[in-house]
């Protein structure tokens, strides 16, 4: 599948004027087999080490000098009825939601709000959807931008989803936000939404297919939509099958998890499921993957502090060697353009020694600041 080249992830490689790289195009090839799984030679450095990083206000600053352009671009993407501007749409949503939880700035959470209302509002009956093969009693969206004839996607849906439900979780952890009438109400209507048109919509049309998806980093966005759907459900029979989904991927991608070829300290994986073949899953979508698994941590899921110190690993001495290298595999193989800002950024918040060097990345966006200013909201407890 080839990574969509939309504005808004033309604008996560160009903004903010640091660095100059052009747009990805993502592979999925298979080479050799590689080893048993790491044993990493230390745990993530804690917050305690004697290492300065940038203080969350310097990424809210670098975050705001985005804000005007979001107005402009993302706001049209979530009122859209194709869902491939959803998709779009999550890098800029992720953005807003981290800023939130960095700073407590409710603009933040209001506008992240009102990118989901807009997506929900923009929805419409399947039986109204004259290209969908589904035509049932559910809501959604058609996508005709990328050759989809008028279908409607779980990728796309997926894609947005896993970062709306996690707008959901922060909504449900803040006393003074759940708490609140007026955004109480916004709340439920949007977790209604999301347990009938998103989770059972695609599960009732044949889970096999449309939640446990053949590559690795496309079945991820379904476990972090049900290890935030399973944080905050108040039905009982939906957080059975929100935990099955998630303790069956979360298994499987663990799974999947080896020794890296080139660095006995990281992990390396494959995007075909079972495969341990070179070069195994592309760092494009391995975001998708990284996404996941450092909310799984986050949340209290099966990941280790030895797994987030392999992933750091990978990351530090894999993926980005030095300088402006940024490989295109997760064996250290092939060159791309550095994007990591829809998850292995979020790495940074174990470590801060590999926080500080992520001050130095020349590929820089709004979503790339925002989760840098959560890594060091959490950094510094």
């Amino acid at each position: 599948m080839k990574f969509p080249d939309s504005p808004l992830q033309r604008r996560s490689l160009l903004l903010l004027g640091v660095g100059s790289v052009v747009a990805a195009t993502v592979a999925e090839s298979t080479a050799r087999p590689c080893s048993a799984k790491p044993m990493p030679d230390r745990p993530p450095v804690t917050a305690s080490s004697n290492v300065r990083i940038q203080a969350v206000s310097h990424w809210s600053g670098i975050f705001e000098q985005s804000w005007d352009y979001q107005a402009r671009t993302a706001q049209p993407m979530s009122r859209s009825r194709d869902s491939q501007d959803h998709y779009d749409l999550a890098y800029t949503l992720d953005a807003n939601v981290a800023m939130y939880r960095a700073t407590g700035g409710r603009r933040y959470l209001d506008r992240a709000l009102t990118f989901v209302e807009n997506v929900v509002a923009s929805s419409a009956p399947s039986t109204s959807l004259a290209g969908s093969t589904f035509r049932d009693r559910y809501r959604g969206w058609a996508s005709s931008k990328s050759g989809q004839g008028g279908d409607e996607v779980p990728l796309y849906e997926s894609y947005f989803w896993r970062y709306a439900t996690q707008l959901l979780v922060v909504m449900r952890q803040t006393p003074g936000v759940y708490g609140n009438a007026g955004y109480r109400a916004r709340y439920d209507k949007l977790l209604s939404f999301a347990e009938v048109n998103l989770f059972e919509k695609w599960y009732a049309r044949g889970a096999a297919e449309t939640i446990y998806r053949e590559r690795t980093h496309m079945a991820a966005h379904w476990a972090l939509i049900a290890l935030n759907l399973g944080r905050i459900t108040a039905d009982a029979g939906r957080r059975t099958r929100y935990r099955q989904v998630l303790n069956t991927i979360g298994a499987q991608i663990h799974n999947q998890m080896t020794r890296s070829p080139v660095e006995p300290t990281a992990y390396f994986w494959s995007d075909v499921w079972g495969s341990t073949r070179r070069p195994g899953q592309d760092v494009g979508h391995g975001n998708g993957v990284m996404a996941y698994v450092v909310e799984a941590r986050d949340q209290g899921s099966t990941w280790t502090p030895a797994d987030m110190a392999a992933f750091c690993s990978l990351l530090d001495k894999v993926i980005w060697p030095g300088g402006t290298t940024y490989r295109k595999f997760v064996d250290g193989t092939g060159r791309d353009n550095g994007w990591i800002a829809d998850g292995f950024v979020k790495l940074g918040r174990y470590d801060p020694i590999l926080q500080h060097r992520l001050e130095s990345y020349q590929v820089v966006n709004d979503q790339f600041a925002a989760n840098m200013a959560l890594n060091a909201k959490i950094l510094r407890g």
